[in-house]
């Protein structure tokens, strides 16, 4: 067996391989094997008819994906072994085949991504500084809630099923070509022209390429009176929900009157601000750190992450007859930007997380009942279920673990946000 090392980043080694004839020769006669099992002749027990007989009723196409799968699965432990490499266990190496031949002999030769453990040296605590300000709720910002119907019972809605629309809370997220991304919380229709244009109608997760006019009074100075082009994503959208609103509908949320619900549509906003406040804050508090952090993580971890992404956007394009490029080209960019923008976003994400976990353990944290049931409810809220539907939908798709990381981030969010608070 031939093998070829190319270290393509602190965390991702890639590895040509040609497997020796004998190699991909075995792993026919398994494929083979394997799928004449599958057959059934009159007069034979499975797997047991001529191989003649065999080879006819065995689509050339199924013996070769069998065959490869034999030979990648017998090969790649060898040759990590021979390079001396310690793959991440937790993230599965990436394959390509190239060639795959059992005709005029047998040959193969493919490349394998191997993922290595990520690599994080955090930096300290010190210069980080949280941004905050002074949260006030205007009589219009209540006046615009209930008049909209889009408060229940004064408590913060996420919306998921929707588009951005005037009055909605929403925190995006703006990236420079030439620079990291920054969050910013904004009241949709009430931030600034170009902005309040790109955010209409847009939903989460979405990515639009854009170009933007900041104005003079922009509280980011770098940014203020420039216009470039940007990135825009929106990262969460907060509405609210009200019926028709007079004292009978005020009585059955259990309050006396409509006064009395306008002042629970108060607190509400004043919530919902605090806690997108909470979220841009210590945003900026993570992304700064990771940005003083020396972080590597393996090509694998972020390409599956950009790859489902980007599947599950053409698929959702698909049910409106759309394509992916079309879907692109309306965000205002071509298909390899779109797909770039994804891959970027993906390793961000990626590091992100691992930087929340480092803090998670250097601090010695340890979550609590308290702290998942709390978290089990925040999620019950944005996905509209009951916390007990919530937790059974969380288990029948194995999906507990994302219970925990999103505990695990809300503690490091508040630790990070109090060392910030206390070196001021």
């Amino acid at each position: 067996m031939t093998i070829t090392r190319e270290d393509l980043n602190p965390c991702t080694v890639k590895l040509e391989v040609i497997p020796t004839e004998e190699q991909v020769k075995n792993s026919f006669d398994k494929a083979f094997k394997q799928l004449s099992k599958k057959v059934k002749l009159p007069g034979f027990r499975p797997g047991m008819a001529p191989k003649a007989m065999m080879e006819t009723l065995i689509p050339k196409e199924d013996l070769y994906e069998e065959a490869a799968q034999q030979l990648i699965r017998a090969t790649i432990p060898a040759a990590i072994k021979d390079q001396g490499l310690e793959p991440d266990n937790t993230t599965r190496p990436s394959v390509e085949l190239q060639e795959l031949s059992d005709e005029s002999g047998y040959s193969a030769k493919y490349t394998v991504k191997v993922p290595l453990p990520p690599k994080v040296e955090l930096a300290g605590y010190d210069g980080l500084t949280a941004e905050t300000e002074e949260i006030e709720v205007s009589e219009d910002e209540i006046q615009q809630q209930l008049d909209e119907f889009r408060r229940r019972r004064g408590e913060r809605t996420p919306v998921t099923d929707r588009g951005v629309q005037e009055g909605d809370i929403a925190v995006v997220s703006i990236k420079a070509n030439d620079g990291d991304p920054r969050n910013f919380m904004v009241i949709a229709g009430k931030s600034f022209p170009s902005l309040d244009e790109t955010l209409t109608g847009m939903k989460v997760e979405q990515i639009k390429g854009v170009e933007l006019s900041f104005p003079d009074n922009f509280q980011d100075k770098d940014w203020a009176g420039k216009s470039f082009h940007a990135w825009v994503t929106l990262n969460s959208l907060t509405g609210v929900t009200l019926p028709e609103l007079d004292d009978d509908f005020a009585k059955s949320l259990e309050t006396e009157n409509v006064d009395d619900l306008r002042e629970r549509v108060r607190n509400g906003i004043l919530g919902a601000k605090q806690m997108m406040q909470f979220e841009v804050s210590t945003d900026k508090l993570i992304n700064d750190l990771l940005e003083k952090s020396d972080v590597h993580v393996s090509d694998n971890m972020w390409e599956a992450l950009a790859d489902r992404r980007l599947r599950e956007t053409a698929e959702e394009q698909a049910k409106e007859r759309k394509s992916l490029e079309q879907h692109a080209q309306e965000q205002g960019m071509t298909l390899d930007e779109f797909v770039q923008a994804w891959q970027e976003r993906a390793k961000f994400e990626v590091q992100r997380a691992l930087v929340i976990q480092q803090v998670f353990a250097k601090e010695q944290m340890q979550l609590t009942n308290e702290d998942l049931n709390q978290e089990l409810i925040y999620m019950a809220a944005e996905y509209n279920q009951k916390p007990p539907e919530m937790l059974k939908t969380l288990q029948e798709n194995n999906a507990l673990d994302e219970l925990q990381f999103r505990s695990i981030q809300r503690r490091v969010r508040s630790f990070l946000l109090e060392q910030a608070t206390a070196a001021k």
